[in-house]
């Protein structure tokens, strides 16, 4: 077993977890005088009446045990859970004892079995768990359930000191099987306790009872009175006394639901005792039909043709009710039968060779609530600083609260284990981020150190290394299933290179479905994000867009890049079709460059957090420091020469009249068949970004306003008729009011085509029907009379008369031709 390195580092203990300590550090420097030593004094006042021996807790020491009871435990369930955990104990100390000496099995003795019963009353409201453990002397009862710090008060504090300095206790690295206090969960749900023993080897029965009141008892039983099947032979009976409000728990279904939920994977044997209904022994079978006439039918019977249908309904009825009425009339009897509650085992113990598919697929079924088989596993065990086992599965299909913000929706695809008792399925910080919550499954490790109970586990640095492997292994899990499909889809391309469509592959499933979180992924775990980078697919201006199947990699990006090409350049829109026809591409496409088509939010953020892939940058396509490979680079700057001081003028009268919306004007390398486009800033928000932030919830638009500053870096193509008529225009007259309103719809056009938010949509629409009502020649600056809309009215009559007239006359028309019909026929 894996143990825990020492460490000079202090652990960092969660707020539940330093309360609770120090509570405990305090009542037991309260108690001063080891506690064993105030018990023995409690002993030798004690009452003997009726053989009973009576001890009383200390007064700190009974303090000390309602904390535990009311303050530790968050849920009443843990009970069960404790108290099964402790019964697996004495199970395994006894299994273990018997390899140097058999006898203690005592074989032949009914109720030796390893294993665990539990039997519920609902009429006395009491619960009853029993072991064929190690079991316990009347000393060790005194021992181990009257003291709570058994070990004394300075044992105590060096066990505390211990834990808080991350080094792992010697037997089981908790406080639970140090010092009883997951026993005294019992009494979250009891008003008394009654434990009864039995020690391997010994013929004498003890009986211990508490109230948890301040004191308990301890007595010798002489088994007297008790059925055959209930005679203790070896091992414990606990006995709990319930609450008024605790009685559900004496339900078999919410026992059975209980242990399924925290114990079905103990190494040992789990039975509840169930009642059912079934047949009583020596019952007569119902004679219902005894009194039906047999059939006179014969084939030369003439009553035939008066058996009608009537007549069989009837008697089909009469059939059905005389089923029920002998269905009903079978005496039954109610016995109670044994029900074995956890006979499936902890697959992932199993070395994962003897494993087969098939276990892997059922055992998926019972952990998760997604139906389907499973994309993928992976069954490892991890060695080293933390020993642990686990066993993960990728679901078939997302969640309904996948990427969930709620918080326990996102923390409780894992489920914890230690020593095969489930400790925790819901935490503060999930085992894998929420990026990977598609990812369900198992973790079990013996080296998980745990704070007093088995529900509060404390942030640990313990559990931070149980993270890190999980989440290298879940990608290693993911990048498999990526190689096998690529290798896959290569196979197929070799046979076919042009394929009408690509092959639906095992990775495109789990794509389709979870991508969106893979990209979360580059964004949430930066020391995985370029491990992460290598599992992202895009749809680009390569592949085929008719095609759902066809996508790249970025290693698929990079070896179809063009000689000289040093970026990787993408882009960013609300869907496919509005990416592919952007202003912002014309270049890129015209000189044969890739471009990846971003159309998710997440996607641009997630290439700005990387900034580069395997030496490779990425470059966005709508940023002010485009630029093309050196060569490409250079013969647009030569041709962009003699046009730079052409443009001039107008590059000047743009700043002047737009200033309020321009930061920049220059010639763009971009643009081949747009007059302008607006880029954003290097460091900027390009306009998918921008609306993307604009459609937050509960965005506060000033907190990122320097992001999206109003004033764009407008670039004109100067090999554009518009743009050369602009130009001509501002040359003949600095001034012109007709330039500037041309100007402005060439921006309007440019802000809409640039994918940016239009700021003031009242002015923007008057510009738009300004150039509407120029276009067809008429005057907005004044109103149309009544004169005029009566006019209109009139037109609309005399229009209506001739159109009904011409209406009669087809009418008329048809109705002849009818006649002629009629009368050549």
């Amino acid at each position: 077993m894996g143990r825990l390195r020492s460490s000079s580092r202090r652990r960092t203990l969660s707020l539940p977890a330093v309360r609770i300590a120090c509570v405990l550090l305090w009542c037991a420097l309260v108690v001063g005088a080891s506690v064993v030593s105030g018990q023995a004094e409690d002993a030798s006042t004690a009452k003997a009446e009726a053989g009973v021996e009576k001890f009383h807790f200390q007064a700190e020491v009974s303090r000390l045990m309602d904390i535990i009871i009311h303050s530790l435990y968050s849920n009443r369930d843990v009970f069960l859970r404790e108290l099964i955990s402790n019964a697996a104990d004495a199970l395994d100390k006894v299994r273990i004892l018997t390899l140097s000496d058999d006898s203690l099995l005592d074989k032949d003795s009914a109720g030796s079995e390893l294993q665990i019963q539990i039997k519920a009353d609902t009429q006395a409201n009491t619960i009853q768990i029993t072991d064929a453990g190690i079991g316990m002397t009347k000393d060790e009862l005194i021992r181990n359930l009257g003291t709570v710090a058994k070990s004394g008060t300075s044992e105590f504090l060096q066990k505390m000191t211990e834990l808080q300095k991350n080094k792992a206790a010697a037997e089981s690295g908790n406080l639970i099987g140090q010092f009883g206090v997951g026993f005294y969960s019992a009494f979250l749900v009891s008003d008394l306790v009654t434990v009864e023993s039995r020690a391997a080897g010994s013929d004498e029965v003890w009986v211990w009872q508490s109230n948890a009141k301040g004191s308990f008892s301890v007595a010798q039983s002489s088994q007297g009175g008790t059925r055959a099947d209930e005679l203790l032979s070896r091992g414990t009976r606990i006995t709990l006394t319930l609450k008024d409000d605790a009685s559900s728990y004496a339900k078999t279904d919410k026992l059975e639901e209980l242990v399924k939920k925290y114990s079905q994977f103990i190494d040992f044997p789990i039975y509840l005792e169930v009642e059912e209904s079934v047949e009583a022994p020596g019952a007569e079978e119902s004679d219902v039909f005894a009194a039906q006439p047999e059939s006179t039918d014969s084939a030369g019977d003439n009553n035939a043709d008066d058996a009608d249908d009537d007549v069989l309904e009837v008697e089909e009825a009469d059939r059905v009710e005389n089923d029920k009425k002998a269905a009903h009339s079978t005496p039954k009897q109610k016995v109670k039968r044994m029900k074995q509650l956890n006979a499936q085992k902890p697959l992932w113990l199993r070395e994962p060779e003897e494993v087969s598919e098939q276990e892997y697929s059922d055992f998926y079924e019972s952990l998760d609530k997604m139906p389907g088989k499973p994309l993928a596993h992976t069954h490892f065990r991890a060695e080293g600083e933390v020993d642990f086992k686990a066993l993960l599965y990728i679901q078939p299909r997302k969640s309904l609260n996948f990427l969930s913000m709620n918080d326990e929706d996102r923390t409780n695809n894992i489920k914890l284990f230690v020593r095969r008792v489930l400790v925790a399925d819901k935490f503060d910080v999930g085992l894998l981020p929420a990026y990977l919550s598609f990812i369900t499954g198992v973790v079990d490790s013996d080296d998980l150190p745990i704070n007093v109970s088995r529900e509060m586990l404390q942030q640990s640095r313990v559990l931070d290394i149980i993270r890190r492997k999980l989440v290298r292994k879940a990608l290693e899990m993911i990048r498999a299933v990526m190689k096998r499909s690529d290798e896959a889809q290569a196979e197929l391309d070799d046979k076919d290179p042009a394929p009408e469509k690509k092959l639906q592959t095992d990775y495109l499933k789990l794509w389709k479905e979870f991508g969106k979180g893979i990209k979360y992924g580059v964004l949430e775990d930066e020391p995985n994000a370029h491990r992460i980078a290598k599992l992202l697919r895009f749809r680009s201006s390569a592949t085929n867009l008719e095609d759902d199947n066809d996508f790249t990699s970025l290693d698929k990006y990079i070896e179809r890049m063009k000689p000289g090409q040093e970026h990787i350049y993408y882009h960013g829109g609300e869907n496919i079709q509005q990416v592919r026809n952007s202003p912002f591409l014309e270049k890129l496409a015209a000189r044969g460059y890739e471009v990846l088509y971003l159309t998710e939010a997440v996607d641009e953020q997630a290439l700005e957090r990387l900034k580069e892939y395997d030496g490779t940058k990425f470059m966005a396509a709508s940023k002010d420091n485009f630029k093309l490979n050196d060569k490409d680079e250079k013969s647009e700057k030569d041709r962009m020469r003699s046009a730079n001081k052409a443009f001039r003028p107008l590059k000047n009268f743009i700043k002047e009249r737009m200033s309020d919306r321009v930061s920049i004007v220059k010639l763009s390398m971009r643009l081949t068949e747009s007059p302008c486009v607006l880029s954003a800033s290097q460091h900027g928000y390009s306009a998918h970004m921008e609306l993307t932030a604009r459609a937050q919830a509960f965005a506060n638009p000033d907190a990122f306003a320097y992001m999206m500053p109003k004033q764009k870096i407008m670039e004109i193509n100067p090999y554009h008729k518009v743009m050369v008529k602009l130009l001509d225009m501002v040359n003949e007259d600095p001034g012109s009011s007709e330039a500037l309103r041309l100007l402005n719809s060439v921006y309007d056009a440019a802000l809409v085509n640039s994918g940016y938010y239009v700021l003031d949509s009242r002015e923007f629409s008057n510009r738009m029907l300004d150039m509407i009502a120029q276009s067809v020649d008429v005057d907005l600056s004044s109103n149309v009379t009544d004169a005029e809309i009566q006019l209109r009215e009139e037109r609309a009559a005399l229009w209506d008369a001739q159109a009904s007239g011409e209406g009669e006359s087809e009418k008329t028309f048809s109705g002849n031709d009818g006649a002629d019909d009629e009368g050549d026929s």
